[in-house]
Parts: C-alpha cells; structure tokens; sequence
C-alpha cells in the first residue's frame, strides 16, 4: 500500500464531531456580536504582500507564507485580518457611514515557530468600531469580548481582561529620558518580556536603553500595580500634563474613564489595569488590552487595542479606529479544559425505521423521508435494503436522532406509525395519514 499522505505541519482536519465543536464556538461568536450590534465583513484569503510589509516593514514576510502569482506579483496569505479591514474602509473614502460596528470569522495563516496554543492555520473572530475617537468605544470594545467569552460559559475566576496603554507607556518612556527612535525597538522587548528570565530581559533592556538610570526608572513605573501607583511614579519624576490635557496626563484620564464605563456595564470585576500589556503590534496608538486566562498559563486568549492611524496609513481619511482579535486554537483548549462544550448535535430529528421485509419497504421509506424533508424535517434511514431492526436502531443511535419512525409491521396495516422519542423512551401511535405535520410539530 502507498503510505498515507499526512496534513501539512501546523493543520488540523476537522472530523464530523470535530466541526461540531467548531460550530458551537463559531454560533456563539455570531450570536455575541450580533449582541452588540455589529455587522459581518469578509475580505480575500490572500493579499498583495506590501499590504503587511508596508504596515511593518520587509521582515515580516518572514512570518507569513508568500508566493509570486502567475502574473509576477507578491502575494501573501493573510496572517491577520486587521489590515484587510483597513485597506477596504480606505478604499471606501468617506462613503462608509460612520461609526462602523464590523467582526469577521476567518481563517489565517502564519508561518512560525509552533507551540501549544499556536499553529500555523488557525481561525479568528474579529470585532472592530471605526470613526469612535472617544474612548466610549474602547469601553464597548471590551464589554463586547468579556460578553464573547461569558456566552461560552466562562466567568471571572477563569479570565481577566487585563488593560494598558500605549499612550501612557510613550509618554513615561520620554519622561524617564528615553529617545523617541528606541520606542518601536522597546515595545517589540516588553512584549517578550514574560516569556524570558528576568535577567535576560535586563540585559536586553540595557542594550537598548543603554543608560542605567534610565533602565533602574523603567524597573520602577513597571512595578506599577495600579493607576494610582502610575500616578504617584509620575511626580517623582516631574512628567507634567500634555498641552491638550489638564489634570494629569491624557493618557490616565483616559484609562480612569475607561474603568468608571466598564464599572456601568457591571463587569468591574472582570477588568484589571496591567502596566505591562503591550501588544507587539507597531499600529497600536492608544488603549491596549488582552484576556488572560488566569486558571492555567497565563496564556493570552485575546488582544487588542486602539490604532487610530492605520487606515490612514493605506491612503484613507483619518478614521480612529479599535478592535480585538480571539484565536480559535487557545479558545477551544480551555473550552474543552473546563468541560463546558455541548454534545455533538443529532445529526437527523428522525430516523425511519421499516419494519417489513417485503420488495416495496424501501421505497415506502423514501416516500414517507419525502414527505418529511419537505416539511423542513431532518431525517434518514438505512440504505441497506431489508436490514433487521436491531441494526436499524443501532444507525439510529448512532446518528442522534431524537425520534424513531417505524413504519410498516401491524401498525401500517391498520394505517398507523409508531413515533419513539430516544430521549425519554415514550411512544405513541400516530395516523399514517398527514404522519408529517404531526412530527414537525414535535421537533419544532
């Protein structure tokens, strides 16, 4: 025999029951969105490569899988989906009306480096609010992925959303003396900084800052804990209030309001200021935030955060936008980790059964199937011809069925059907005239 091809390294084949699973987290993000009012999009499974190294530059390419068309021209399979939203509201000028609630479900792809929780197709929800410059929108932002996750059946001892912002970490970062063309450098550090020693991160910190006083501060604001800490870092090194703010810093009003709108939609609990949330993304301008799941590794389920400046970026107006993004790989773990996911769906509302052994029952079978289908009913039977009973029941438990048809038997000849409910085991007899309006009833 040949040997069996394998699925490329970084996939998944999803089997029945596997896309059963799939379907209940993917009905459940439709059914969160819709929630809160947001409207579906899609755009194409690849894009022309300037798309993403224009947005980061020529080392990303790295990162994604890349080929040339038979046209000549460089094209990537989109590794986020962010960027596409962007390109298609540029594209739209100002005939897009505003402000704009979008989500997609899509399929991504990444080429790197695989880990538990990682893998190299994967599918994502999301869920963004373009033309919002107030920080309303954050609020809402937030609500709605603490909403997503609260709708699978997760509370606050399973996650946090867990918030900082970019805003605030510039404006300390030049405060404490650091140079403003080390910042993109910073950030890609502090976004790492949890995954390596502390020691390692020091000396990393040191080849960029390369001043120690300016590193020994930068120790000192990120053992912030809170906007109050944040607060009294700020006077010990005199950082004063931005021209367009008074106050404080703008940034901090803005984190303050953003708690005070979180603690109305009734989910303060669920929300934590974290001075150390990032997001490695260049495009990130303002509020940042990720869910972390808090029972096992830490682990990031999802992230997000302001970037009011990228649609701009590919030739639109100024469009201030947010979003967030959740992985379908780590959702789906801790989904299966808390034995939260539903079992597989029937796959008919009825199974019929023959109950005769005579030339004709197999097409009395597909008569009465007939009748039921075009009720909107689901239903099947064996396709083995004069099968016993006993295995006709055995493909019925196996398909899930709710219900059991029997035709044929004493009961056809006297112009009935018996109907069996697999659940609870009842049965009655029904008139074998108008049978399918009976059982659609039932299985509404």
């Amino acid at each position: 025999m040949p040997p069996v091809i394998q699925n490329p390294k970084g996939t998944r084949d999803f089997y029945p029951d596997d896309m059963a699973f799939q379907q209940h987290l993917f009905d459940s993000w439709h059914k969160s969105c819709r929630l809160y009012g947001f409207e579906q999009y899609e755009g194409p499974m690849f894009e022309h490569l300037e798309l993403y190294t224009q947005k980061s530059g020529d080392e990303i390419e790295k990162q994604l899988y890349t080929f040339e068309d038979k046209g000549g021209r460089n094209i990537a399979l989109r590794p986020e989906l962010t960027p596409t939203l962007a390109r298609m509201v540029a594209a739209q000028g100002t005939n897009l009306k505003r402000p704009m609630r979008w989500y997609s479900i899509s399929r991504l792809f990444r080429y790197e480096r695989m880990q538990k929780g990682r893998l190299r197709e994967f599918i994502q929800i999301n869920m963004d609010i373009l033309g919002i410059e107030d920080v309303t929108a954050d609020a809402e932002l937030i609500a709605a992925a603490i909403g997503m996750m609260k709708s699978l059946g997760f509370d606050e001892f399973d996650f946090k959303a867990r918030v900082s912002s970019r805003t605030l970490l510039e404006e300390l970062f030049l405060g404490c003396g650091v140079n403003a063309d080390k910042l993109k450098t910073l950030y890609a550090l502090l976004d790492k900084k949890n995954k390596i020693s502390p020691d390692v991160f020091s000396e990393e910190l040191q080849a960029v800052v390369n001043d120690k006083d300016i590193c020994r501060k930068i120790d000192e604001f990120f053992k912030c804990e809170s906007i109050d800490d944040v607060e009294k870092f700020v006077e010990t090194i005199g950082l004063t209030a931005t021209p367009e703010s008074t106050g404080g810093l703008k940034s901090l009003n803005q984190l303050k309001r953003l708690f005070a709108l979180i603690d109305s939609y009734g989910l303060s609990d669920y929300l934590a200021f974290d001075i150390g949330i990032v997001r490695g993304l260049a495009y990130y301008t303002g509020i940042v935030f990720e869910l972390i799941d808090i029972q096992g590794a830490m682990r990031a389920i999802a992230g997000g955060g302001r970037y009011d400046n990228l649609v701009g970026l590919y030739g639109g107006p100024p469009t201030p936008a947010v979003g967030f993004a959740a992985g379908d790989v780590v959702l789906g773990e801790l989904i299966k980790a808390k034995s939260i996911a539903p079992p597989p769906p029937s796959r008919s509302d009825v199974f019929i059964i023959s109950l005769d052994n005579s030339e004709n029952a197999h097409k009395e079978l597909i008569k009465a199937a007939c009748k039921l289908r075009a009720r909107g009913v689901s239903c099947e039977f064996s396709l083995k011809e004069n099968q016993n009973i006993g295995k006709q029941l055995k493909s019925a438990n196996n398909a899930r069925a709710r219900y059991v048809l029997f035709v044929g038997g004493d009961e056809g000849k006297a112009g009935q059907m018996k109907l069996k409910n697999l659940a609870d085991g009842t049965e009655e007899l029904i008139s074998a005239d108008g049978f399918e309006e009976k059982i659609a009833g039932a299985v509404a």
